[in-house]
């Protein structure tokens, strides 16, 4: 891989518009149209003499030592994207935004408000726009057209950013408006950590958009327990696999974090089920801690809930993860008392769950789920208490055992 520029470069970010919803669409016929969609972009990137940083799925984050070439590649692409034959009934609609700056290089990625505002900008536009900063706009000359959009609030930053539009010549230039809204910041304060750009950034902005404050990003886990001891977060978010080995770097910061701030709930990411790891992490006290598979990142409510819960001292096992320590097998083995909605009511409460939510997702009585977690205990020869979540605590500590 070519070496990454360093100094002022211009930041561009994109990704599909309805991604989502061309999946399920086309079934395994996306597969074919995500490649055309890469090459396509990479072509353009490559003529105009950038650098891809990161791309997962859709999504790309791309970098140029000139704003002018950064407007080459973007007209280029969206041109592309516009000639290219689609499967039929398929559009694709690319967003595209850009900022120029002087973001902090270190360990083979880029840092730093720059970054942020570069993503929120792209975010905030639709499929087949594409907008820049109006430091951007000043790096490039008459010949292109731009239309000035206004002050807009992007989330997460404190300032308004006068964002314009770069018209690409032979197609449309009238879009929805901006999706700028910004949302108060009254919420629990987040240190999320991930060797991905696209994916910190992406879930930055939901989170966000829910309502927390995203005090601090990393991309190492060194990097992650110094912002953890500065910013001291309600809640820091950890991806297992980190540089430099991409093996347990991720975990290691959040056993230390759980030592040295015990007031900060961590929650872990993973690509894969990993029951070794949540045992790991859960240790000798599952208060504040939760363990998820990135997937449910896409369900933004179930995730927000998630990342407040263990910001509030709970707990949050992913489901298959659950599954996994409920089902493991023990000689005399208590479990094999429960009855089969006992289990089902043990599996939800191991998630975190209230009674009411578990009464809600099995349909029925909370009188009923009290009556089924009295039981509970009683065949696990554990005292229940008055907080949900200690009981939760008690159920994953017998598990564990």
């Amino acid at each position: 891989m070519p070496e990454l520029p360093h100094g002022k470069l211009t930041l561009v970010f994109t990704d599909v518009e309805g991604s989502t919803q061309l999946v399920r669409q086309l079934g395994d016929d996306y597969a074919q149209l995500l490649d055309d969609h890469r090459r396509l972009l990479r072509d353009a990137v490559a003529e105009a003499g950038g650098h891809v940083v990161d791309h997962r799925g859709d999504e790309f984050f791309v970098v140029f030592e000139d704003a002018r070439k950064a407007a080459a590649a973007t007209l280029q692409a969206q041109l592309a994207f516009a000639a290219h034959e689609w499967p039929s009934g398929v559009e694709v609609r690319v967003r595209m935004g850009m900022h120029t700056g002087e973001p902090t290089f270190r360990d083979g990625s880029y840092y730093g408000l720059d970054v942020h505002r570069a993503a929120r900008i792209a975010q905030a536009g639709s499929g087949g726009q594409i907008l820049l900063s109006q430091r951007t706009s000043e790096e490039l000359d008459p010949s292109h057209e731009l239309e000035d959009l206004g002050e807009h609030g992007l989330p997460g930053l404190e300032h308004p950013e006068r964002l314009f539009q770069l018209s690409v010549a032979g197609l449309p230039s009238q879009f929805p408006a901006l999706n700028t809204a910004r949302r108060g910041f009254h919420g629990m304060r987040v240190v999320l950590a991930d060797d991905s750009v696209l994916l910190r950034e992406g879930i930055a902005r939901l989170l966000e958009d829910a309502g927390f404050e995203i005090v601090a990003q990393s991309g190492t886990a060194e990097d992650l327990l110094r912002h953890v001891g500065m910013h001291k977060p309600d809640v820091a978010l950890v991806d297992i696999r980190m540089p430099p080995t991409q093996t347990d770097e991720g975990l290691r910061a959040a056993k230390q974090i759980r030592e040295r701030w015990p007031d900060c709930g961590v929650l872990v990411l993973s690509q894969y089920v990993e029951p070794a790891y949540a045992v790991e992490l859960l240790g000798e006290n599952a208060e504040g801690v939760g363990y998820l598979l990135k997937d449910r990142v896409s369900d933004v409510d179930e995730f927000a809930a998630a990342v407040r819960r263990v910001g509030e001292g709970g707990s949050a096992l992913d489901p298959a993860v659950v599954s996994q320590l409920v089902g493991r097998r023990r000689r005399d083995d208590p479990l094999d008392e429960l009855t089969p909605r006992e289990r089902e009511v043990l599996e939800l409460m191991a998630e975190g769950r209230s009674n009411q939510a578990i009464a809600e997702r099995l349909v029925i009585t909370l009188r009923a789920v009290e009556k089924h977690v009295t039981s509970i205990f009683s065949k696990l020869r554990l005292s229940a208490t008055s907080e949900d979540h200690r009981r939760v605590l008690a159920v994953l500590t017998y598990l564990r055992s």
